[in-house]
């Protein structure tokens, strides 16, 4: 599992993952096993507005799964799926209020 956490500005810095989970994800990119995020991130953001605020990158039954928080202008949470490869969405689900 690859974990990204977001700062406000926009920048991604490793959250709980070491050095190999970044190899790894770095490997399946240049072996064509996934698109990149910024291409992943705009599927998200057509998907549902709002801002990224944690991106995990798993393996699931053989294929590559974005799996990400996002927090809407209104403040809603949503969590969503995107096959890292195609980029299709798979589940976009409201996390429900405390």
């Amino acid at each position: 599992m690859i974990r990204l956490a977001f700062i406000p500005s926009l920048i991604a810095t490793p959250a709980l993952a070491d050095r190999d989970d970044h190899d790894r994800a770095r490997r399946a990119l240049e072996a064509g096993e996934i698109r990149p995020l910024a291409e992943n991130l705009a599927v998200a953001e057509a998907t549902r507005h709002g801002r990224v605020i944690e991106l995990e990158l798993e393996r699931d039954d053989g294929r590559w799964i974005y799996e990400l928080e996002l927090v809407t202008p209104e403040g809603r949470l949503y969590e969503m799926e995107i096959d890292a490869a195609s980029g299709t969405v798979l589940e976009v689900e409201q996390e429900e209020e405390d």
